[in-house]
């Protein structure tokens, strides 16, 4: 339980001896304990009730929580006018064309609807006819640019979305999106061989312009060239072509310098609890293909310890393991041609093992580092970011922030794994790999702009948190957000609404409390 955990990471962290012989680490399962949130403590020196008392209807979360299981388990081309919009910081135009990425998407969504609808009813009067419906019903799915493209050519590339992850391989691989059931990659659409052509153009040249390279990634990377421009934007790479090998060099030797002299020390008595609860959560991570692979599990092991072992000041928390995950697909991703879940990465080279183990920390270490108020003691940057998010979404969207508050839903015991994960519990890794295109191309995209996805995300779901009218279902709703199939194009909206308002607020500071 929340409180559980909070008291025992007070005594941790005070160096007092913790009661009990499990000592939780501070994390997405243990949030920021609120004596108000739990209103029925009983109070010192009270006595308990002498007579049964009637079971009550859930209304808090100590006791939505003590009767449900472990929340853990469970268009391009508008792109572009965005990064345009972007440059020019004209908020009219990041107004008008946010909502035409929107509107057109929403046309889309409606067409869809009737086409499956009209399926349905063509597979229950004509059975035998069901694997041609079948394979219609792969073309149902449409990118937000498809308003811009031919038909034949929209339902090629939605055909392909719909059944693959972002790209992340490099040359002379085959390109393009792979499909989940055949290992074999159809060719590049003339409209995505374009853009890469843009970036291979841009990451030529002898230094590279980060700022260019920023407003390219921002509507999305090409998976060819996605770990190389990952690990420039992230400050990993320097912009110098001819210092990048010597600087890979040099950080991957530095990295296996610091597994030497740590790791060993994982069975010491001060980091038991430490190295046990790292061990613990690497099961929990994302895709299962990854977790089930021993080898995978060990790199994840050290990338962890050694980070908790450099930043005291925060040490491990929970949630800490899935920012590795992508990292760790991407740059996997550069050394073979299938998609992760269909490859056994124990079979890759240990030299490239190593490659990706060291980058995967260094990128990692990066994006933590602006950040790491998330997970120093009580981890005072989610707490603030979450209150931000409740006062934003006061602002944009009153009737849902009413409807929660009126059924004593706090923002903390749904935000705080947003905060606390970036989302990745609520989208599959392909979309937070998209995602993260565009947070790295965003000044401070893993905080500040982190902050209006989250309010978009949520305001995305107004109908469904409208319609809930109990504390219960409002809980898990918010805990199971049901995105198992969302695509790039479902994260292009989602990025679209979040500049919007981030945009619309530009001039207007006050709208969240600091």
């Amino acid at each position: 339980m929340a409180s559980d955990g909070g008291r025992k990471q007070f005594w941790k962290r005070s160096g007092a001896k913790v009661p009990g012989s499990i000592q939780h680490v501070y994390g997405a399962q243990h949030p920021p304990f609120d004596p108000l949130l739990h209103g029925t403590l009983i109070k010192p020196g009270s006595r308990p009730p002498t007579t049964p008392v009637k079971l009550k209807k859930v209304s808090t979360f100590q006791e939505f929580e003590s009767n449900t299981s472990d929340a853990w388990d469970l268009g391009d081309d508008d792109d572009e006018l965005l990064a345009i919009a972007a440059e020019n910081l004209n908020t009219e135009v990041v107004m008008e064309t946010a909502h035409k990425v929107i509107q057109n998407h929403s046309k889309l969504q409606e067409q869809h609807k009737f086409q499956e609808e009209h399926l349905q009813e063509e597979k229950q009067e004509e059975s035998s006819q069901l694997t041609s419906v079948a394979c219609g019903d792969n073309r149902l799915v449409k990118s937000v640019s498809e308003g811009h493209t031919s038909k034949n050519a929209s339902e090629n590339s939605s055909m392909q979305r719909s059944q693959s992850l972002p790209q992340t391989s490099i040359p002379p691989l085959t390109s393009g999106v792979a499909d989940f059931n055949t290992s074999v990659t159809p060719a590049l659409t003339e409209r995505e061989a374009s853009r890469l052509d843009k970036f291979k153009q841009l990451l030529a040249g002898p230094n590279t312009d980060l700022d260019e390279l920023r407003k390219l990634s921002w509507s999305g990377i090409p998976k060819r060239v996605r770990p190389i421009a990952w690990k420039l934007l992230s400050g990993y790479l320097p912009a110098n072509v001819d210092r990048r090998e010597s600087t890979l060099q040099r950080k991957r030797k530095e990295y296996f310098a610091f597994v030497e002299q740590y790791y060993d020390s994982r069975n010491d008595e001060n980091h038991q609890d430490t190295y046990r609860q790292i061990h613990i959560d690497i099961p929990r991570m994302s895709p299962e293909v990854l977790r089930l692979q021993p080898k995978v599990t060990e790199i994840f092991e050290r990338i962890l310890f050694i980070w908790a072992i450099r930043h005291p000041a925060s040490g491990y928390v929970q949630g800490i393991n899935d920012l590795v995950t992508p990292f760790f697909v991407v740059f996997v991703c550069e050394y073979i041609e299938e998609e992760v879940e269909n490859f056994d990465v124990s079979s890759l080279p240990e030299e490239v093992l190593q490659n990706i183990e060291a980058d995967s920390y260094w990128c990692m270490s990066k994006l933590l580092d602006g950040i790491q108020d998330n997970y120093t003691f009580a981890q005072p940057g989610i707490q603030k970011k979450v209150k931000m998010l409740e006062e934003l979404v006061s602002r944009i969207d009153e009737q849902v922030h009413r409807h929660l508050d009126q059924h004593e839903v706090k923002y903390l015991q749904f935000a705080f794994r947003w905060m606390n994960n970036l989302l990745m519990r609520e989208v599959p890794l392909r979309c937070t790999i998209r995602l993260w295109d565009t947070y790295q191309s965003e000044p401070e995209g893993f905080s500040h702009f982190h902050l209006y996805v989250c309010a978009a995300f949520l305001v995305r779901w107004r109908k469904e948190i409208l319609d809930e009218k109990d504390f219960q279902e409002l809980l898990i709703f918010l805990q199971n957000l049901p995105t198992v199939h969302w695509g790039d194009e479902d994260i292009s909206v989602l990025l679209a609404e979040a500049y919007r308002l981030k945009f619309a607020f530009a001039d207007a500071p006050n709208h969240y409390k600091k």
